[in-house]
């Protein structure tokens, strides 16, 4: 179940990537963060009941998730609004390695022989990638090139930071429910954005409340979230096998990258997608061995 579960999460993180990236094109990053946000945590509100009794620590630590979060979202956005969406999808990929260093470094997890293949495999699709990536970079003007590394760094701090959220999931989770975690970190996420425009002085124009794709892109959000944290409380569940669950999303984003932006060379990219999902294959068989 809670294989289905993070995999749910990963289709629903690939399709916000692609909403993302429409709801850029007719508002600021930091207006759609804020409202993307705001509307998220209404989205939540019913968990309210059952969010209550948890300890003074937890919530510290809820806040330290949030944070993280917080910094991986403005990161992510700012790289999603400058770079193709198939290219973020699989530069996305590089929280795999993220994950599973922190998994087998801090959670102590092991890895079986599929585990180990299934990373393997996904490092070389992304490696791929990169290799192609480089070559048509290096096509381009000099003063593009700069720019594209300055946002492709962005989203590579995005995965760290999103990685380090992930690792601190299956820890709090073992603590606390669903309902609690997902209420107070859209909480803590609500009001670190408030101080960042209250100091930044940042305006937010009235006319981002009409961009819809902002409130389906919260709704993914939400019910994403809500799987992923489900999926954390199962005691068998790794962090280093829902790491590779997850990328099932990157196919999701190659492929609308071409269907809703018309994006050229998605082929090639398909073709890594694909070593990729045999990744995917060989650690969800590895999981069920374990």
């Amino acid at each position: 179940m809670w294989i289905a579960l993070v995999a749910f999460y990963g289709i629903a993180k690939g399709i916000r990537e692609t909403i993302k990236k429409k709801a850029l094109e007719t508002n600021s990053v930091l207006e759609v963060l804020v409202v993307y946000t705001v509307i998220s945590f209404i989205f939540c509100l019913p968990q309210a009941p059952q969010a209550m009794g948890l300890e003074g620590i937890q919530y510290l630590w809820i806040a330290v998730k949030a944070f993280f979060v917080f910094l991986a979202w403005i990161c992510g956005f700012k790289a999603l609004g400058h770079l193709p969406i198939s290219i973020y999808g699989v530069i996305d990929l590089s929280g795999v390695i993220f994950s599973t260093l922190l998994g087998v470094i801090v959670l102590g997890e092991s890895l079986n022989i599929y585990q180990i293949l299934g990373l393997a495999i996904m490092i070389t699709g992304f490696l791929l990638l990169r290799l192609r990536k480089r070559n048509i970079i290096e096509d381009k003007e000099k003063s593009s090139t700069e720019s594209t590394a300055l946002f492709v760094l962005l989203a590579f701090g995005c995965c760290l930071f999103n990685s380090i959220s992930g690792l601190m999931d299956k820890i709090l989770m073992k603590n606390m429910n669903s309902s609690q975690m997902q209420f107070f970190f859209m909480l803590f996420l609500v009001l670190f954005y408030v101080i960042y425009i209250l100091i930044s002085r940042t305006k937010i124009r009235l006319t981002v409340l009409k961009n819809v794709w902002i409130y389906v892109m919260a709704l993914l959000f939400v019910a994403g979230d809500k799987a992923l944290f489900m999926a954390n409380a199962y005691p068998e569940s790794s962090v280093t096998v829902m790491t590779l669950i997850k990328q099932v999303g990157t196919l999701v984003a190659i492929i609308s990258g071409r269907i809703v932006f018309k994006e050229k060379d998605v082929g090639y990219r398909l073709f890594c997608a694909s070593i990729i999902l045999l990744g995917i294959v060989c650690g969800v068989l590895g999981a069920q061995l374990l």
